[in-house]
């Protein structure tokens, strides 16, 4: 008896060439965006911690019976969180800084900014106010301020850019506006 081998027709083939690279058209374009998916996922993730940070702040003012003038800014506070120390804007309770000047939402600094980033987040990623093209990915968010709104950019999405960014149309990041306590997401991909 001879056994006959069988391969594949030339039209079974074709047809097996033709499956795959529809499933490669559809599936490609989703492994593209898998990189901005997850920068604007990061992003999201560390803004939302942010806003409830400053909402367990502005609520811990409020228990402690809206304090305000024990700085030498009459309008100027701090409250304790866990043992951390947070200055906060004493006429509306919003976090402005560590504690150790006179910040108020409406006299925000980069560095006011990046006290409160680490103050607020346990565990807070690596940040920087200084904007150097060489060193920018070393950390995880460049931070820096305009018209005394707060902006956190996540480096990785500024990367490429030749001049430190201040507003919302570079990068991706997220706002804080002291004195609203408002906390807003932004993304450029």
């Amino acid at each position: 008896m001879k056994n006959k081998q069988q391969g594949f027709s030339l039209v079974e083939l074709v047809i097996v060439v033709i499956i795959l690279g529809l499933l490669a058209v559809t599936a490609l374009p989703r492994l593209i965006s898998v990189t901005e998916d997850a920068e604007d996922a990061t992003v999201e993730g560390v803004a939302g911690g942010f806003a409830t940070g400053v909402g367990i702040a502005r609520t811990q003012w409020e228990l402690d019976g809206r304090p305000s003038g024990n700085g030498a800014n009459a309008n100027t506070s701090t409250i304790v969180l866990d043992q951390v120390t947070v200055g906060v804007d004493g006429n509306i309770g919003y976090p402005t800084n560590d504690g150790s000047d006179n910040s108020l939402s409406s006299t925000m600094s980069a560095t006011d900014c990046q006290e409160v980033f680490d103050l607020i987040l346990q565990s807070s990623p690596r940040s920087t106010t200084t904007f150097n093209t060489a060193t920018i990915l070393e950390v995880d968010y460049y931070i820096n301020v305009s018209s005394n709104v707060c902006y956190y950019y996540l480096t990785q999405t500024i990367k490429d850019e030749s001049s430190a960014p201040t507003n919302t149309t570079t990068g991706n990041g997220f706002t804080y506006d002291a004195s609203l306590g408002q906390v807003e997401v932004f993304s450029n991909n």
